[in-house]
């Protein structure tokens, strides 16, 4: 069956966590929890990817328990992006009792899982055992939240209608759950419509009843302080929308969250975004600007200024629903707009649409004038990264790459590295199969446009699945030539785009036939020691490959790398140490090499002073010492 197969479960178990890495919007009295279990997960992507390198070894293992805890970590992190806070407050001890039962879940499956068995680096084992005693101290630690806040709803729910709630008590729940304003109070009553009721026992209804309860008090509460700013759906801000489109959108349906105006809770049809990142309705949005309100209506922040900017990614999103759901879509909104800073600090803005159209053009100076102002517009806020890749730039850029006008190519790759910066791009780039096109640019582009090309790679690997991808096009060569012909910054790029890629266990390999051994030891003993942290990390996580070893361990780099031990940095001696702990392990001639009292001393010093992955690898290389000296002992004998 394919469940039980074992590159079905791994395959499994990397698309899991790639989707717990994007689960981000936790509510916030579970944020700091839920960030703790999603950083966890994310600890153990690389182990599912290098183990897709040996399914044969793997299949030895059974991966069935991590997978189910998986599962249940994933549908707990999905139930605190959308569950109502007030809810998983009253109902503290249930909350606390999932989490633990994942943090119980996650170190039965580790500890049943034999990595001796596994074609695994030692980073990656250490990694995991970090992992997994973080999970044994989650289960036995975890706090469920708010005690305080538990404390004060339910004396807020006691409280009779006809007896006024303290309003200190009131104001403090609302800061701590994040309540500005009346919609805010909404949206909380309708994620606890949302959230299974047909599914609950006696004591969850219970709950929701009390929850309720709290909420209409709370709601009340804020009506009063804020005067009743919000302007219900039925006031004039509504009525200027189209009679058609109220029409269509009927009762029956339930609108998503995310389409609805915060202002007047129903479904947009010319959203809008604001200079805070939030989206409103257009007639909303300008109702309240033009009262002569100068703040976000949803997180209070003073605006900066009240240009609006049609959300097209929203637009499009709201008319496949309305499509799908037999509802008369929005009319089609204009072009895309952006706002740009300019020299004297005032904005203007910029048409992308037509920005975007002459990057296509057949004119040179048209190209090259804005390819030039995209780099630069990419170059300056996440906002701008997220509309010029909404735009549809990214494919016309990749095409760009390509050019034969040295200029055009420069600014192109680098607008790429800009855009990557935000995390939904790097999908998008890889999507528009970029990687040859970044390729051929550190093949052959201008020394400036080389140097951003391995800086894109090395924003692109931060995503563990696209490594093995730009691992496979031949980009390590391309890197492992720059990393030793290029610039001193050439350099560092390339070093840090293959310290990301390495990180999977096919690529440790790769590097390693493009020659990168003799280059790592060259730059160990240069005088300057520009590069020797970068060369030692490299040769670091390289050397847990079987042939990283063997090559690394052929170049006679022992005795360097014991007389770093003595007059290197204390990043020099724990990279130091570490690399010598995977070349002497199993190796009695470079075990006789660092078996000299000044090495021991010097390792005995690291055990004391060192960092604790310094003490950790210093430990790790006595131990081996002392195994060796004893074996020597009972032979000669």
């Amino acid at each position: 069956m394919a469940e039980t197969d074992p590159s079905w479960v791994l395959r499994n178990l990397t698309r899991v966590s790639t989707q717990i890495s994007y689960l981000s919007s936790f509510k916030p009295i579970l944020r700091t929890q839920c960030c703790d279990l999603a950083r966890r997960i994310r600890f153990l992507a690389p182990l599912f990817l290098e183990l897709h390198d040996n399914v044969v070894l793997s299949s030895a293992v059974s991966f069935n328990a991590l997978q189910e805890a998986l599962f249940k970590a994933k549908d707990l992190l999905q139930f605190a992006t959308t569950a109502s806070q007030v809810f998983m407050i009253l109902d503290r001890e249930q909350v606390k009792h999932r989490f633990t039962d994942v943090a119980v879940r996650f170190e039965h499956a580790m500890s049943k899982i034999s990595f001796d068995e596994l074609d695994v680096s030692e980073e990656i084992k250490e990694q995991v055992a970090l992992v997994t005693t973080q999970f044994r101290r989650a289960k036995e630690k975890f706090d469920p939240p708010g005690l305080q806040l538990y404390e004060q709803l339910l004396s807020v729910y006691n409280q009779s209608y006809d007896v006024n709630t303290e309003t200190a008590e009131l104001r403090l729940i609302c800061e701590k759950l994040q309540f500005i304003n009346v919609d805010d109070v909404k949206q909380e009553s309708l994620a606890l419509e949302k959230m299974g009721v047909e599914r609950w026992d006696h004591s969850q209804k219970r709950i929701q009843d009390m929850s309720l309860v709290v909420l209409k008090k709370i709601q009340d509460f804020l009506m009063e302080e804020s005067g009743n700013i919000i302007v219900p759906p039925s006031e004039d801000i509504c009525r200027q929308t189209e009679e058609s489109f109220v029409k269509s959108c009927t009762q029956s349906l339930v609108i998503p969250d995310e389409f609805r105006c915060p202002i007047s809770l129903e479904l947009m049809k010319d959203p809008v975004i604001i200079c805070t990142g939030q989206t409103y309705e257009r007639s909303c949005i300008k109702k309240w600007l033009e009262a002569g309100h100068g703040t976000c209506p949803k997180t209070q922040q003073i605006l900066s200024t009240p240009i609006l900017i049609p959300n097209h990614a929203l637009y499009g999103l709201i008319s496949s629903w309305c499509e799908a759901n037999g509802v008369e879509p929005p009319k089609r909104l204009g072009n895309l707009w952006l706002c740009k800073t300019t020299l004297d600090g005032s904005s203007e803005l910029v048409d992308l649409d037509i920005l975007v159209s002459k990057l296509s053009s057949r004119g040179i100076e048209d190209q090259r004038s804005a390819v030039g102002e995209v780099r630069l517009l990419a170059k300056q806020n996440s906002q701008n990264r997220m509309l010029i890749a909404e735009a549809g730039a990214i494919p016309r850029l990749v095409d760009l790459l390509y050019t034969s006008d040295a200029v055009i190519q420069e600014h192109a790759v680098t607008a790429l590295l800009n855009l990557s910066i935000y995390a939904d791009n790097k999908e998008r780039i890889m999507a528009a199969e970029a990687v040859p096109g970044i390729l051929h640019v550190l093949e052959n582009g201008s020394m400036a446009a080389r140097e951003n090309a391995a800086a894109t790679f090395f924003s692109l690997s931060t995503v563990d699945e696209n490594r093995l991808a730009i691992g496979a096009s031949g980009a390590i060569q391309a890197l492992v030539t720059l990393f030793c012909e290029g610039s001193p910054r050439g350099k560092l790029d390339a070093a840090k785009a293959l310290f990301n890629l390495c990180l999977s266990q096919g690529n440790k390999g790769r590097a390693i036939r493009a020659g990168i051994g003799p280059k790592l030891i060259e730059m160990l003993i240069e005088p300057d020691g520009a590069m020797r942290d970068e060369a030692l990390a490299i040769m670091d996580i390289v050397a847990s490959h079987p042939d990283g070893k063997a090559a690394i361990g052929s170049l006679n780099v022992v005795s360097t790398l014991v007389e770093l031990l003595s007059n290197g940095s204390p990043r020099n001696k724990e990279n130091a140490t570490s690399v010598l702990v995977l070349l002497c392990h199993g190796d009695p001639l470079n075990l006789s090499i660092v078996n000299s009292p000044m090495v021991i001393n010097i390792l005995l010093d690291l055990t004391e002073n060192g960092s604790e992955r310094a003490r950790r690898k210093a430990g790790q290389l006595l131990e081996l010492i002392g195994n060796h000296c004893e074996h020597t002992m009972k032979t000669s004998n």
